[in-house]
């Protein structure tokens, strides 16, 4: 899958279009969760069907944040290059990342579809049901069916629903943040995940008993609740189960200035300090504590590895 960085109005249009025509996803797809997969699956579908190239378009960074409505989308569940490998697995032919910045806020639909769909050889685009475009949001998907008329097809894909629920972004992000990472994962359709560095803390873990694995991460994620997890992780391509506390140490008394994530990886020993490691959440366990005694912090860990270790086997 070719990845292709774009801004308008372009300026290298010789190089951007395919020998081909698109059929295009358009959306953030923050999550990549089970309604994204919908859409950009039908994409690939219609490109199968037509011989066309499949392709998808999404925004960097996120439109809210760029338009400033709320600090809650300068995280994201699936920062760029995981959204990358999750379109390639769907079958996605090219990933179109369009910079989203004031200017191109203030397109108009028409313009969205004369000066960028057009111009790049659509076909075919596919849409959710909610879908809006061009500037303060004026367009949506029944106006991009009717601009894209006659040479364009478009699609628009129904919601789904978990429970009587829409899925989408903010109920799998509120989720996480709500501790239901059962209801999360189930609306990604994976574990959800984050990834980083393995960096130095404080070596008390060691001195317990448990050394642990502290993590810097890589992007501004959507933080999980804090708490003690199950999870799986990856290490030059190894997978090893684990357990991971994400909180703020309390039974130390460290005035910590943000929540830390430390793992503890069963049957490993060994010096990872500036290792990448990928770390998929499996099953939340309990809330973060703040426990009377060492001892009793002890005890409670080795009991959260054995319930981590049961859930990992039953999975």
């Amino acid at each position: 899958m070719k990845m292709i960085s774009i801004s308008y109005p372009f300026t290298n249009l010789a190089e951007l279009v395919q020998e081909k025509a698109v059929s295009i996803a358009i959306g953030h797809f923050d999550g990549v969760h089970r309604g994204h997969q919908n859409v950009i699956r039908q994409a690939v579908d219609v490109a199968r069907k037509e011989g066309m190239l499949s392709a998808v378009m999404t925004f960097s960074p996120h439109p809210k944040e760029v338009l400033g409505h709320g600090e809650h989308y300068y995280s994201c569940l699936t920062p760029l290059h995981k959204k990358q490998a999750l379109f390639e697995e769907l079958g996605v032919d090219i990933m179109y990342v369009m910079r989203f910045d004031l200017s191109f806020a203030a397109v108009s639909p028409s313009e969205f579809v004369s000066g960028v769909l057009r111009p790049l050889g659509v076909g075919h685009a596919v849409v959710g049901f909610d879908f809006t475009f061009g500037s303060k949001g004026a367009g949506n998907a029944s106006t991009l069916l009717e601009l894209c008329k006659p040479d364009i097809g478009v699609s628009i894909v129904e919601p789904l629903y978990d429970n009587g629920v829409k899925v989408s972004s903010t109920y799998t992000r509120d989720s996480l943040e709500q501790g239901n990472l059962d209801k999360a994962n189930s609306l990604l359709g994976r574990p959800y995940e984050v990834s980083g560095t393995v960096v130095h803390g404080d070596g008390r873990g060691r001195t317990i008993g448990f050394p642990t694995a502290n993590l810097e991460l890589h992007d501004p994620y959507v933080a999980p609740k804090l708490g003690v997890y199950a999870i799986k992780a990856w290490l030059d391509g190894v997978a090893y189960n684990g357990v991971l506390n994400h909180g703020m140490k309390p039974t130390f008394n460290k005035s910590e200035i943000k929540p830390v994530m430390e793992a503890n990886l069963f049957d490993f020993d060994r010096d990872i300090y500036g290792k990448e490691i990928r770390v998929q959440f499996k099953a939340f366990i309990r809330p973060e504590q703040k426990f009377g005694s060492i001892d009793q912090l002890i005890s409670q860990i080795a009991a959260d590895a054995a319930q981590a270790r049961a859930i990992n086997q039953s999975l």
